[in-house]
């Protein structure tokens, strides 16, 4: 069997009026994140593994900031195309893992949704998708709740 491993980071920082959204779950929090699409942290990271694994790039390369087209876009709708951008290449995704940098808001209650959310982007099952968060302890920029940063890890498979 034919694998390979991904690897995605993503950073965002945080700006008042507008939503904060991870992993495709709407959070009531007084700032979001600044981006060009809905800035869905937890998506971009998971979107440039998937790109990683199968040498294609980032999430950038395929939805640029520069294009209105992808302005405020969904990000789950961004990381679907990317698990359809793989496929295309002949690969299938065979799990996700990913890691929440954040001092807040808290995720616990909600990280289940987030695997769901990612998990019928991809089309693979929730139990393949793992999301787990962890705080910098109050150390650097995340430390200082200036924003939100994200790592995932994927697998995929020659299909």
């Amino acid at each position: 069997m034919n694998l390979r491993v991904g690897l995605g980071i993503d950073f965002h920082r945080f700006e008042k009026k507008r939503k904060l959204i991870l992993g495709g779950v709407l959070f009531k929090y007084p700032l979001g994140l600044a981006g060009h699409s809905d800035a869905d942290v937890v998506a971009h990271a998971a979107a440039d593994a998937l790109l990683g694994a199968c040498r294609l790039g980032d999430i950038g390369k395929h939805f640029p900031n520069t294009d209105p087209a992808f302005k405020d876009a969904d990000s789950l709708k961004l990381l679907k195309n990317c698990g359809e951008l793989i496929r295309a290449k002949g690969y299938e995704p065979v799990n996700l893992d990913l890691m929440v940098i954040l001092e807040e808001p808290k995720l616990a209650g909600k990280l289940e949704q987030m695997e769901k959310n990612l998990a019928k982007a991809l089309g693979i099952k929730d139990e393949d998708v793992s999301v787990k968060a962890t705080t910098p302890e109050l150390m650097g920029a995340l430390g200082r709740k200036e924003g939100i940063a994200a790592f995932a890890v994927c697998l995929v498979k020659k299909a």
